[in-house]
């Protein structure tokens, strides 16, 4: 989200000469009024501990001072004691119900302690008490993009933006809220009006996201390349690589992504993005080397060992080191059944070919536990079902093959196998009637490139910040 929530209204105007607690005027209540000064200037210098130290000797004297409660709930919050932050807005709010800061800041502290909707109650409320103010509408709106309600928050993101046009936080939140609505038009003019106040690499990234939504894929390259330019951040790199990645333009990408990773050396996903790309443009040993080094930097990260289950037998030198990682995944997620699978896969294929006594059993038992943890995984039964093929088991592998089917229909190596099994067993009909879908299946060749796509954009999609979230 563009703005983070903090505790910036100060209650009262502290630092105003005169701010009073509302006490009269004898000795033992200017001592009071002197100590509330001086707790509030320790608060606006930043001194929360001695802020606090001088409020908790006059709360009990003052238990139902407004001031008191507020500014001691800002002090604690401050020290990040949401617990003892708590009740002091509480109270304020209890005892100046018409407050819309007081509810501004009980919102806040709601919303960071996960409680959303006792929140939004606040945040709502705040704004009925001052409606044409820009915070409580801003607030409001920011509110509901952060709890995924768009629609909701686009009025009052309107509302601010029409009291306060030069706000940037909220510019950036309207264009956002426009382009999930699919307001492009609109999401556009909002971001190039703010770019034209204040010129920034994360407007053109959101500007770049506005276009490729629009199929405007040229213009969007251009601005997550200016993005970059900017602000050489590691989610300014990705996106640019990455929207490169999504319309093949692999050399340009490939470039991106090594300057990336060389001023970003620990990033896994600038890593995979490089992978992803080099096998993409063939060079394959290239594409290992980097996955296995995004699987190093982000052991537990699934998609490293898809794309890298993908590239590995495209280099040979290089399978051991990569069965190593597909071993150590299956160890570091020991109830995946994905992470089953790739480790009995790889052990299959990458030692059938060098060592005839390699363990089937290690396989097959790996296999299986594949499908003890998610029987839902296609190729597990299809994996499961060529090994039974091989060793001429085929009552097992029709009966994996046909599983696989049952999961994924376009499986084309699914159909082609129980092709074959049929012909092992004498079932010509059937046979036939399996041959005939593999060939219509594989007329189809654009199937296999969808797909490729389709993971590449789900790769890019969970790599990206949560919707909101500043680059």
């Amino acid at each position: 989200m563009s703005k983070v929530f903090n505790f910036r209204i100060v209650p009262l105007a502290l630092l105003a000469a005169g701010c009073s607690l509302g006490l009269s005027q004898d000795s033992s209540s200017e001592k009071l009024e002197k100590q509330f000064q001086v707790a509030a200037s320790e608060y606006e210098s930043g001194h929360f501990s001695e802020a606090a130290a001088h409020l908790e000797v006059i709360l009990p004297k003052l238990p139902n001072s407004f001031e008191v409660h507020e500014l001691l709930g800002l002090v604690y919050a401050s020290q990040s004691n949401e617990a003892k932050a708590l009740p002091h807005l509480e109270a304020a709010v209890r005892i100046k119900p018409d407050s819309a800061t007081a509810r501004t800041n009980l919102a806040t502290l709601l919303s960071r302690t996960g409680k959303a909707d006792q929140a939004g109650q606040q945040f709502r409320k705040a704004q009925e008490l001052q409606p044409q103010d820009f915070d409580t509408n801003h607030n409001l709106g920011e509110f509901y993009v952060q709890s995924g309600r768009v629609a909701d928050a686009r009025p009052f993101l309107e509302k601010a933006q029409n009291i306060n046009p030069t706000s940037y936080d909220n510019g950036y939140d309207l264009a956002l809220a426009y382009l999930i609505t699919g307001q492009l038009s609109q999401a556009r003019q909002t971001v190039q009006d703010a770019i034209r106040a204040n010129n920034t690499g994360e407007l053109h990234n959101l500007l770049a996201q506005i276009e490729e939504k629009d199929g405007k894929y040229i213009v969007a390259a251009n601005e997550f390349e200016t993005a970059a330019h900017m602000d050489p951040s590691e989610e300014n790199m990705f996106a640019w690589g990455s929207e490169l990645l999504l319309h093949r333009t692999y050399d340009p990408a490939i470039e991106v992504f090594q300057s990336g990773v060389q001023r970003y050396p620990n990033s896994a996903r600038l890593q995979i993005g490089l992978g992803m790309t080099q096998y993409s443009r063939g060079r394959y040993d290239d594409a290992v080397a980097a996955l296995i080094r995004a699987s190093d930097l982000a052991p537990s990260d699934a998609r490293c060992y898809l794309f890298l289950s993908k590239a590995y037998l495209s280099s040979p030198n290089q399978v051991d080191e990569a069965i190593q990682r597909f071993k150590r995944y299956a160890e570091l997620q020991p109830a995946n059944g994905l992470a089953q699978y790739y480790y009995g896969v790889s052990l299959w294929k990458g030692k059938r070919t060098e060592d005839a006594g390699f363990d089937l059993p290690a396989v097959e038992s790996l296999l299986k536990k594949a499908v003890a943890l998610d029987e839902s995984i296609p190729e597990v039964h299809l994996q499961l079902g060529n090994l039974y093929a091989d060793q001429h088991l085929y009552d097992k592998s029709i009966a994996e093959y046909k599983r696989a089917l049952d999961l994924d229909p376009k499986l084309t190596d699914a159909r082609y196998r129980l092709g074959q099994d049929y012909v092992h067993t004498g079932q010509k009909e059937q046979a036939k009637a399996e041959f005939a879908l593999y060939q219509k299946l594989q007329s189809d060749h654009l199937a296999e490139v969808d797909k490729e796509r389709a993971e590449i954009l789900q790769f890019v999609t969970t790599s990206k910040p949560a919707a909101g979230a500043h680059p």
